[in-house]
């Protein structure tokens, strides 16, 4: 007998750390292989983890809540050496030096035996490469801003991890003795930040912190969208799909982008210090939704090659998905272009921010009867307002304007 630590995967797409939702299992159970043992959140799905292992668990590593990062230990198993483990399932067991996770919990310790690839303590660790520092992207980015030597920097933060105070310390020359933090008396209740707001606000600093973002609005009469989606919703083809404004606008983005591919693209910054813009030849339209999870951003693959009862029905399904919070990493990610509906909260527009990895995001807003001048008379028409941020980097003033002209007229006149 042996036992056999889980470390946390990555569960697709690149995943650095998630948040231990609740564990299925308890100290004592007898588990098998795929057998449901936990539920994970990442900044796109909750995900539901299968054993590796068939045995009797002998210690939960994390409490519920906790955020860990990859290749964390978070099960302990007491396996026989001839039980079956799923193969190809978790993180890579390469060498690595081990940095102490200080402040992750493990509330239930259970049996003794071998324990495979840990340290005797109780205490629980994480791999780390050999000679790369512990550090989140926006920390590296400031880190090559400064000038500072991460490998020179010494660690401060909760998971052992380089944080930018730290860095903004090396960059003074006053890295081998951080300053204390004053604590600040708690005036009001305090909630935890669970994983998907975390990591969207990290995008969002970072998205604004690295594109320079430019906003134009304009008003567009959407009498002939509005008589659209009436029939629309009355016709056969269209019975199985939610036909909403948002369906027309998500045609009309998609409609203008063959006139103006470059709002389609991102801008990448490679290693040796210059830059280029990629242009996508399909269109992956990503689709701000409110979840219960919060804010999450599923995208509809390849809505370009879409009928528009298709492209309908598409919207429907993931944005339900997304409400019922049923979306899998795969869903929200490698988006090209994104549409957010803040017309369903009663406002008329904004100033969105980009998707990192994204030059452009249209914002619908709320269909208003308005005063409008048609043929020369004063007529009540129903307006919506759209507002186009965009990357400057990529899409100067005359495309952006160019693209959202091309959106207005289509949603003024859809050619359907």
């Amino acid at each position: 007998m042996s036992v056999r630590e889980f470390p946390l995967p990555d569960v697709g797409e690149g995943l650095t750390e998630a948040e231990i939702v609740g564990w299925r299992i308890s100290v004592g159970d007898e588990i098998a292989v795929n057998q449901p043992i936990v539920d994970i959140e990442t900044a796109k799905a909750v995900v539901e983890l299968p054993s590796p292992f068939t045995g009797r668990v002998t210690a939960l590593l994390v409490a519920p809540g906790a955020v860990v990062p990859v290749g964390t230990p978070i099960l302990a198993v007491e396996v026989s050496d001839r039980e079956p483990v799923l193969v190809g399932y978790g993180v890579g067991h390469e060498q690595g030096r081990r940095r102490r996770l200080r402040g992750a919990n493990a509330p239930q310790q259970g049996g003794a035996g071998r324990v495979e690839s840990a340290a005797p303590q109780q205490e629980v660790t994480r791999l780390v490469p050999p000679g790369k520092p512990m550090a989140k992207p926006p920390v590296r980015a400031l880190a090559r801003e400064l000038g500072v030597d991460l490998s020179r920097v010494t660690p401060t933060g909760s998971h052992g991890d380089i944080t930018r105070d730290d860095v903004r310390r090396a960059a003074s020359g006053n890295a081998s003795s951080p300053a204390p933090i004053a604590a600040r008396p708690v005036r009001g209740e305090r909630v935890p930040v669970r994983s998907v707001q975390r990591q969207m606000a990290q995008a969002m600093v970072r998205s604004m912190t690295t594109a320079p973002h430019v906003t134009e609005w304009v008003d567009v009469d959407v009498s002939a969208t509005m008589a659209l989606v009436k029939r629309l919703r009355a016709e056969p083809e269209f019975a199985d799909a939610r036909v909403t404004p948002l369906t027309i606008a998500a045609s009309a983005v998609i409609h203008a982008i063959r006139r103006t591919p470059i709002v389609n693209s991102s801008w990448v910054d490679l290693p040796d210090g210059s830059a280029e813009i990629e242009l996508y030849p399909f269109v992956n339209l990503g689709l701000a939704v409110a979840s219960p999870r919060g804010l999450v951003v599923p995208n509809v693959r390849d809505a370009g090659s879409l009928s528009l009862s298709g492209l309908a029905r598409a919207i429907t399904e993931v944005t339900e998905r997304a409400r019922e919070g049923r979306l899998t990493p795969s869903d929200s990610v490698e988006g090209t272009i994104t549409v957010t509906n803040i017309g369903v909260f009663g406002v008329d527009g904004g100033t969105p921010i980009l998707n990192p990895g994204e030059a452009a995001i249209l914002a619908t807003g709320r269909i208003v009867e308005r005063p409008w001048a048609v043929d020369g008379a004063l007529a009540v028409r129903p307006v919506m307002q759209l507002s186009l941020a965009f990357d400057h980097r990529v899409v100067d003033g005359a495309s952006g304007s160019a693209f959202l002209a091309d959106v207005a007229a289509y949603l003024h006149r859809p050619p359907h």
